[in-house]
């Protein structure tokens, strides 16, 4: 087994059982899914690619694997939302316990949209915080979906590829 650039300190053990078992690349597709549906709640989506490569390895080839089920699975993810937003509407989506916006804020969001447009989406999909929020907005709109599709994997590419740099870069200082 090869050693990890960063330890965690106080990994799930839930987490870390499932990540070093043989379904390890599937709960990671699991995890992003959710995340990109905005329905991940049980841990901050900006860890899910680090935890990955601490727990499952971060070699080169361990490392573009993950970052690319992150990719799929994240794409997919808002796709679904996207879809959910454009056959159910904007009444509906903020009806929704599981929704984490507001009223006012999807209001801020849809003002951007229609500021910046689709590029928005691929924008805001590589931004700590505003990670996926334009999906309704986007779903919302009259953008077509194989736009979407394409702009939501391209920021979430970037998204995933600053999380692995990052964390790669980060935990080999840390080994000096």
């Amino acid at each position: 087994m090869q050693p990890y650039p960063v330890q965690l300190e106080e990994t799930p053990t839930w987490l870390e059982s499932l990540f070093a078992s043989d379904l390890a690349l599937v709960v990671l597709f699991g995890l992003c899914l959710l995340e990109g549906a905005m329905l991940l709640r049980f841990m901050p989506s900006e860890l899910v690619v680090p935890a990955a490569l601490t727990l499952i390895g971060s070699s080169i080839p361990q490392t573009l694997t993950i970052v690319g089920i992150a990719v799929v699975g994240t794409t997919i993810g808002q796709f679904c939302l996207f879809i959910l937003a454009r056959h159910t509407g904007r009444d509906y989506i903020i009806q929704k316990r599981w929704f984490p916006l507001t009223e006012s804020r999807l209001d801020r969001f849809d003002a951007w949209f229609d500021r910046w447009g689709a590029l928005a989406v691929a924008g805001s999909n590589t931004l700590l915080f505003v990670r996926g929020l334009l999906t309704v907005p986007a779903g919302l709109s009259e953008m077509d979906s194989r736009s979407f599709v394409l702009l939501s994997a391209l920021g979430s590419l970037s998204f995933q590829t600053i999380l692995a740099i990052l964390y790669l870069f980060g935990g080999y200082l840390l080994a000096l």
